[in-house]
């Protein structure tokens, strides 16, 4: 079948976008409150996978989407292992020309030497890269602003006008307008939006001004209802208990703070749409949106990290383009927004991105990995608007463009045999049919490490330290982990643990290749 639409209508043009530090709830088609209209639109000609997850960091995440490969092995020295297969190489060296727009945070050491031992966009297969090599930057002043290998500050420095999400956009229809009509394009926009700092214009902020007054106690129950009637949760789903480290919306004394940092959050998700919606109005006045396979994620949960003043790095400017002081951290006197503020949205609205699940970004709980997906394709996709539970992961999507391109991957890279994939194809998804759930899903970084194998998930939360245990919790019944059955299951724990151990021995192994 994939063939036949080949030969008529050649190769899909492939987008790929993937938004940075958003939880599961948050987009209007996943039952949050703020405005994405061109997303849902996407979801309403597409389709909504409710199953899929993610890593639970930023570069991680990266990793194992451009390699089809768990992170474990899919990096070396923090930049992708030499002997995994890009997508970006895998479908230039098919026809494809390939840009990247945005965050690539895979570059290996790049802040020795300014930047001169960084592994560039263009080492791994894109043709075009306009964005910043690092995690995190200003939206109004993005550290190491490059187009390709060139700084390019000076675009930034004297434009008053200049947002890195909405540049991100205009540049991504740039490249597709110099892309020749007969060749397939692969566009990768991974936004920096919503990761802190929470940097938004004014005129952004106000249209949302009053929006979360309710606070997060009410708007989390409000979702979830949202969210089953969407039919992105099933019924039966409870609320998890509000975090630990998350006051009552009635007993928070900085009130007008808390609801403006999530106005801004709300303003960066939004500016995103926006940009989002103007690259596919391309497309269609171009007539090449019906030919193109998109995908949208996001590259793990909600980040509940507080910013504090005394924190340091590239990514924060000493001073504003005017020559003002930075005031960063996250000070209820100051209120973000402005480019000489630097914040974060914190633990209570995190924990309302990732409504109903439990933790954040770091973990691997439910609310540190369980992320939206969504996938349009209007030549092929036939059941518009419907959701798919096929239990997948960000390791699936290689596979799976490369297999709607019709491209079968070389053996070989650089000289070695290439790493295997870890994931597969979730094409029949797309097209309708039902697949069987993946044999595993492995997770080990940062906070967490996890198994989840057909409805168990076995997961472990070093935050715990001397008492850390493994938990284990049926999917099916409990999807958002609030009975722990591994007392009453010790043999499931010892056989899951097992395991995940065995994997995680192996990716190390490949890693050392």
């Amino acid at each position: 079948m994939i063939t036949g639409v080949l030969q008529l209508y050649g190769k899909p043009n492939i987008l790929l976008i993937m938004a940075d530090d958003m939880g599961y709830s948050d987009l209007g088609c996943f039952g949050g409150e703020i405005r994405t209209p061109n997303l849902d639109s996407l979801a309403e000609n597409g389709i909504r996978f409710t199953n899929f997850y993610s890593e639970n960091m930023c570069w991680v995440s990266r990793a194992s989407m451009m390699t089809g490969i768990y992170h474990r092995a899919s990096l070396k020295d923090n930049a992708l292992h030499p002997r995994c297969l890009t997508l970006p190489e895998a479908l230039k060296s098919n026809g494809y020309r390939t840009g990247m727009m945005g965050k690539w945070h895979l570059a290996g050491k790049y802040t020795k030497n300014n930047g001169l031992e960084a592994v560039y966009p263009d080492q791994r297969g894109f043709d075009y890269f306009y964005g910043i090599l690092g995690g995190a930057s200003s939206f109004y002043a993005p550290h190491g602003l490059k187009r390709n290998r060139n700084s390019i500050d000076h675009e930034f420095i004297n434009d008053k006008d200049y947002y890195f999400t909405s540049a991100i956009g205009e540049e991504a229809i740039s490249f597709l307008q110099q892309t020749p009509d007969q060749k397939p394009f692969f566009l990768y926009l991974p936004f920096t939006a919503a990761h802190w700092p929470l940097h938004a214009p004014a005129k952004d902020i106000e249209e949302y001004k009053g929006m979360f007054s309710e606070g997060w106690d009410q708007l989390r129950a409000k979702r979830l209802e949202r969210m089953k009637k969407l039919a992105v949760i099933d019924k039966s789903v409870e609320l998890s208990p509000r975090h630990a480290k998350v006051s009552s919306w009635k007993d928070e004394k900085q009130k007008d703070w808390q609801e403006r940092r999530m106005e801004v959050y709300a303003a960066q998700v939004t500016i995103m749409d926006q940009a989002i919606g103007n690259v596919i109005r391309h497309l269609e006045n171009v007539g090449k949106l019906n030919k193109t396979l998109i995908f949208f994620t996001i590259d793990n949960g909600g980040c509940h990290v507080e910013y504090p003043p005394q924190r340091k790095g590239d990514y924060l400017p000493e001073k504003t383009r005017k020559g003002e002081p930075m005031k960063p951290g996250n000070l209820p006197q100051i209120m973000p927004g402005p480019e000489n503020t630097y914040q974060s949205y914190g633990y209570g609205w995190a924990n309302l991105s990732n409504t109903p699940y439990r933790l954040f970004k770091q973990y691997d709980h439910e609310g540190g990995i369980h992320t939206p997906m969504i996938a349009q394709w209007p030549d092929k996709i036939k059941k518009k608007g419907s959701i798919s539970h096929t239990l997948s992961h960000l390791v699936d999507l290689m596979p799976t463009i490369l297999e709607a391109s019709d491209i079968t991957p070389t053996s070989k890279i650089r000289g070695h045999e290439r790493l295997p994939w870890d994931g597969r194809s979730i094409l029949p998804s797309i097209e309708g049919k039902k697949q069987k759930d993946p044999p595993l899903l492995f997770f080990s970084h940062a906070r967490g490490k996890a198994l989840r194998v057909g409805n168990w998930k076995l997961v472990f939360n070093k935050d715990h330290k001397k008492e850390a245990k493994w938990e284990l919790y049926d999917m099916k019944s409990d999807p958002n982990e609030l009975i722990d059955l591994a007392e009453n299951k010790p043999n499931k724990v010892r056989q899951l643990a097992q395991l995940w151990q065995q994997e995680e021995k192996e990716h190390l192994r490949k890693s050392q290749l």
